[in-house]
């Protein structure tokens, strides 16, 4: 992990879901639905709902919208099932992607990815394909810009706290934490008064696929088109994009 930052990649995300909140805001109302469906509607007794929760409250999601879903999860929504499906594939240049998708219709999901991935310069690939480039984390980040915090006593705070490092960026500390001691790492760090830009279970590239020009260009197309997906929930991957790509854009 050392040697990439994962705040640039996240903040271009939150940029582009705040152009698009009521869809952002849909995808996580189905995320929180299946949590409270498969594991009950208590957040306290259900991890996974927690987590739905804590992620949809990160993106500024009403509490209104919050407990219509889990409403929802927990009578009857005419009969609808979700599955939950990871596809996997190569951008352009080479640069892994897993898609994370809960979706009622896995014909029509696959085949939604499959045409992303072709469209853009990719290749849809098997099942384990790139997954054993990523591993599952816990990120927490501070924006630096949001407020003075000392660099020495928070990583003091997170080794207290349980994680299992930490990065400084120019733009943010990002702290990692393994996925089961996520939610007990962040409450501690939030009862010693810390506030986080971003708090979310992910998945972390071992390395990283440098991208310029044609190939970034294409690889942002594609995650792009991938997110725009009603049944995508996530898009994870690997590519270190150049930032005159963005600005070309």
């Amino acid at each position: 992990m050392a040697g990439h930052s994962k705040w640039k990649n996240i903040q271009r995300r939150k940029n582009a879901q705040d152009a698009k909140r009521g869809k952002v805001f849909m995808k996580l109302a189905k995320e929180i639905f299946v949590a409270a469906k498969q594991g009950g509607s208590d957040p306290e007794t259900n991890p996974s709902l927690r987590l739905a929760i804590d992620k949809a409250k990160s993106s500024n999601m009403p509490n209104d919208n919050i407990d219509r879903a889990i409403k929802k999860a927990t009578g009857d929504l005419n009969g609808v099932q979700y599955e939950n499906v990871i596809y996997e594939g190569y951008g352009s240049g080479g640069a892994a992607l897993m898609v994370q998708l809960l979706t009622d219709n896995k014909n029509r999901a696959a085949a939604d990815v499959r045409h992303a991935f072709s469209k853009n310069n990719g290749n849809m690939g098997e099942n384990g394909c790139v997954s054993f480039l990523f591993n599952r984390k816990g990120l927490l980040i501070i924006d630096r810009s949001e407020g003075e915090v000392d660099g020495e006593e928070l990583l003091l705070q997170v080794i207290e706290a349980g994680a299992e490092e930490m990065e400084t960026t120019e733009e943010a500390y990002e702290i990692y934490t393994d996925p089961q001691e996520f939610q007990q790492v962040k409450h501690q760090l939030e009862a010693d008064g810390l506030t986080f830009s971003s708090a979310e279970v992910t998945m972390i590239p071992e390395t990283y696929a440098p991208l310029e020009d044609e190939d970034g260009m294409n690889m942002v197309k594609l995650i792009e088109q991938l997110e725009d997906n009603d049944d995508v929930q996530e898009v994870y991957h690997n590519a270190e994009i150049n930032d005159e790509v963005y600005e070309q854009l």
